[in-house]
């Protein structure tokens, strides 16, 4: 048997006449649908295939009546398929190509402003009560902890210290010091034109303890740990883990919530004390090196700027970004529905929205500071 297949067109004025012949396989499929890609616009109504002369078809060929299937569903017409051999009707009832598009059948229309606006606000206040409802049950869990420390699951608290702080020492000690040492070297450009290359520890020290040290400190431990929160219990919602444990009688809250909650606030405020130890230490070096301060002048004078208000100040901000990180990334990771990209899209809100609530309450917390101060 050769393979090779003819297509005849005949175009009328209320209809479009087509006649298949021959073989229909990967061979000769191209060169009929580059035929039909030919077809003058606009299409008939009605389209007419004549297959009674087909003496073989494979899922290549079908093809063709899906490309046919799909012009006459664009000119909102109808498809007739005529004489079709045993073999193709078993083929396109295979691969469910023997039922025509219906005519006239349109791309279901954009929903209007108003259906998008409603849409969306009932998207909010369902994630409203969601973030409502997690805060409750996770404030009744800390709640409970305090009246009942032996609920708390010590060993997984400690795990989780050791992932939020040790394992992020490292890139936080290096970040800092790389900022501190930046911020020392740009104020010195200006400072130096006036002989005020002492105050660089000034500037260096207050604006770590005070702001940048707990932010910088925050962010990090948003993208490790706030993303790593949400992709474990977004991880247990798709394998079904969560619903077991409440199956057997257990709050997932206690097991999963409390430990990350309490680890975070207990050791993101370490790390900022670090993170303002290294920062400092930058500036330290370029003051030796490139100001000709020495290193008991450049400490007596960040000892001096800084006081206990400004650090206590520090510890108290890393503590509620610490909360607010692994709460967000607990809650991402409740909401997780579906598959793998769901748990992807969960880290990634992870750590956008706290980011972005650490900034934030970082801005109110400037404002509070400024009307504000013992």
């Amino acid at each position: 048997m050769t393979n090779t297949a003819t297509l005849h067109i005949s175009t009328g004025p209320d209809a479009l006449a087509l006649t298949l012949r021959g073989v229909l396989n990967l061979a000769t499929t191209p060169d009929i649908l580059a035929r039909l890609a030919r077809i003058p616009c606009p299409l008939p109504k009605l389209i007419r295939a004549d297959l009674s002369d087909v003496t073989r078809m494979d899922d290549c060929g079908a093809l063709i009546v899906m490309e046919l299937s799909r012009m006459t569903g664009t000119a909102g017409g109808r498809l007739d398929l005529e004489g079709v051999p045993d073999h193709v009707r078993d083929l396109l009832a295979f691969l469910r190509l023997d039922t025509p598009p219906e005519p006239g059948i349109r791309r279901r229309p954009r929903p209007g402003f108003l259906t998008r606006f409603g849409e969306k606000t009932m998207h909010v206040v369902d994630q409203s009560a969601s973030h409502v409802s997690f805060v409750g049950e996770a404030t009744v869990t800390l709640a409970s902890l305090l009246r009942h420390p032996g609920r708390l699951r010590l060993g997984d608290t400690v795990m989780y210290m050791q992932q939020v702080g040790v394992d992020a020492l490292p890139i936080v000690g290096l970040i800092s010091f790389l900022l501190g040492l930046i911020m020392a070297f740009m104020s010195a450009v200006q400072l130096q034109q006036f002989g005020a290359n002492i105050y660089v520890a000034s500037l260096v020290a207050l604006s770590m303890v005070r702001e940048l040290g707990p932010i910088m400190t925050a962010i990090i431990v948003a993208g490790r740990s706030g993303s790593a929160f949400a992709a474990e219990i977004g991880t247990m919602k798709v394998s079904e883990e969560v619903d077991a444990l409440i199956t057997m009688g257990f709050k997932p809250a206690m097991f999963l919530v409390a430990p990350k909650i309490i680890a975070s606030a207990l050791v993101v405020p370490l790390l900022a004390v670090f993170s303002n130890l290294f920062a400092i230490a930058g500036g330290l070096l370029i003051g030796v090196t490139t100001l000709d301060l020495t290193v008991n002048a450049y400490m007596t004078q960040t000892m001096n700027t800084l006081s206990i208000f400004d650090i206590n100040w520090g510890i108290f901000k890393s503590v509620i970004f610490a909360v607010l990180i692994s709460t967000v990334g607990c809650f991402k990771g409740y909401q997780v529905r579906g598959g793998a990209a769901s748990v992807g899209q969960a880290t990634t809100s992870a750590v956008v929205s706290s980011i972005f609530l650490v900034i934030l309450t970082d801005s109110i917390l400037a404002v509070i500071l400024r009307y504000w101060r013992p």
